[in-house]
């Protein structure tokens, strides 16, 4: 896994500017004004910061954005960064203007003069989600130094220690995802994502793990169907975290963890096959936010189950045509194999509401391309059955920073699904396809049951860096949905 930045709080001291290596961070606002600490990096070096100030590069800059130093004279820190913010900034800003001090920061270390600004915890967690890299498979290079930690000087360090507690459980949580989803199927198996699940149990998460036997036993044969082609058994982990009353009943999240999909016996094209690694990207945000909630010890009652499976052809696989009972006892043709999300999320929300009564439910699946033909790799789909509960999940993507729209659901795309041989075929045809599958999901999920449907196949692993993150995965999805727990299902 990777390792998280260390971070420490020291009381803020314009003497040990001079002294810090590595690199360090002064704040400057959108206006030109030098604050205490900037002032004295100034005269430490001889007027760099004002002449950068009085520069026409200046006046180009946002807020959020970083302007680096190489080597300034009159410091022993290797790079002087300027952050251009006010200095009452929005979280979202602060959380900015960290990632891009985390994209540019020195592996000898940072030291932060952050002095009585507020927002410095969201600037931390800007740092430690760009400060992010997934290198567990390359080979270090003989020289390499190791990472040196985050230091942030602050009037309160006691305060913002505290504060910092709570932002780093969100960045593991996110770390966690990413590494999950980053991570190449011959490594990352159902038998190896299933332990490295299991070893949550370490910080208070109650997990179980159901094999391919107990999953017949239970009915799930359309999950069962999807791994049926390959030799990596299919398995269900069930994480508990039981933060909340006794007697509440818990938020339900379910992932899609498909290990590798080449579309079964429906192959996929050769062309761009290897990132189907990160199929089982609904399932790593599930993990993430559970690792989240445990380590932040949150107040709430969740329950996070994902179906993890591997979709391979071979002389076992499902064939096209085949048809399948799921554990509610709907029978499903299936038109197409490459279409098996679907009939891994089916059975597990079937499961979910029938043993843990759920407040509400929400699965996360990378489950069409017609969601990135819709809405690109800025956005994921939303699609819900109730107003209220799409709602307060939008409400924290926005306040998180994470891209999420709205998609319609409605009764005439169930003629798109209609089969002549079983109770609903697995696919509708080209049209509205994103749409389709989540009618599809809709039919697993009971009578007054809030339900939140969550495409994310633009916006797990991308191919160019975003703000908080460099190419590959994002972890998108962990932030929302921790906000919108804290938010809708703490207890006081």
């Amino acid at each position: 896994m990777t390792r998280l930045t260390d971070f420490a709080c020291e009381p803020f001291s314009l003497d040990a500017i001079a002294q810090a290596t590595g690199h360090v961070a002064v704040f400057v606002t959108p206006d030109g004004r030098m604050d205490q600490a900037a002032r004295r990096a100034d005269r430490l070096t001889r007027g760099a910061v004002r002449r950068w100030l009085e520069s026409d590069g200046f006046a180009k800059v946002k807020p959020g954005e970083v302007k680096t130093l190489a080597y300034p004279a009159g410091l022993a820190a290797e790079a002087l960064s300027l952050v251009v913010l006010p200095p009452r900034p929005q979280p979202i800003e602060a959380r900015k203007a960290g990632a891009a001090l985390g994209k540019v920061k020195a592996r000898l270390g940072l030291s932060v003069f952050c002095g009585g600004r507020p927002r410095m915890a969201q600037l931390a967690l800007g740092i430690a989600l760009r400060d992010y890299g997934f290198d567990a498979h390359k080979t270090p290079p003989a020289d390499q130094k190791p990472r040196g930690p985050v230091t942030l000087f602050h009037s309160a360090p006691d305060d913002l220690r505290e504060a910092l507690q709570t932002v780093l459980a969100m960045a593991e949580g996110v770390a966690f995802t990413r590494d999950l989803v980053n991570e190449p199927a011959n490594v990352l198996t159902t038998t190896e994502f299933a332990a490295r699940l299991a070893g949550m149990t370490s910080l208070g998460l109650k997990v179980e793990v159901l094999d391919e036997p107990e999953l017949e036993k239970l009915g799930m044969r359309t999950l069962l169907s999807v791994g049926q082609g390959s030799a990596s058994p299919s398995k269900v982990v069930v994480m508990r975290w039981d933060g909340g009353g006794k007697d509440a009943a818990p938020l339900a999240l379910v992932g899609k963890g498909v290990v590798f999909d080449t579309g079964g016996i429906s192959i996929k094209p050769a062309a761009g096959m290897e990132d189907m690694t990160m199929d089982m990207g609904g399932a790593g945000v599930v993990a993430g936010v559970m690792r989240t909630l445990a380590l932040r010890k949150a107040r709430a009652n969740v329950v996070g189950l994902v179906g993890l499976v591997e979709n391979m052809p071979s002389g076992t696989a499902t064939r096209p045509g085949d048809v399948v009972k799921s554990m509610k006892g709907d029978t499903v043709e299936i038109i197409n194999t490459d279409a098996e999300g679907r009939l891994v999320l089916c059975d597990v929300m079937w499961y979910a509401q029938e043993r843990f009564k759920p407040a509400g439910l929400i699965d996360l699946a990378t489950l069409t391309g017609a969601i990135i033909i819709g809405l690109g790799h800025e956005n994921a789909g939303v699609f819900s059955n109730d107003d209220a509960f799409c709602e307060a999940f939008l409400k924290a993507a926005r306040a998180e920073d994470e891209g999420a729209w709205r998609m319609p659901l409605g009764k005439a795309y169930d003629e798109m699904l209609k089969s002549r041989i079983a109770d609903m075929k697995n696919v509708g045809g080209r049209p509205a396809g994103s749409i389709t599958a989540a009618q599809f999901l809709g039919r697993f999920v009971k009578d007054d049951m809030p339900w939140i449907h969550l495409d994310i196949a633009g916006v797990a692993s991308v191919t160019s860096d975003t703000t908080y993150a460099p190419k590959g995965a994002t972890g998108w999805g962990v932030l929302a949905l921790n906000r919108m727990i804290q938010d809708g299902y703490e207890d006081a």
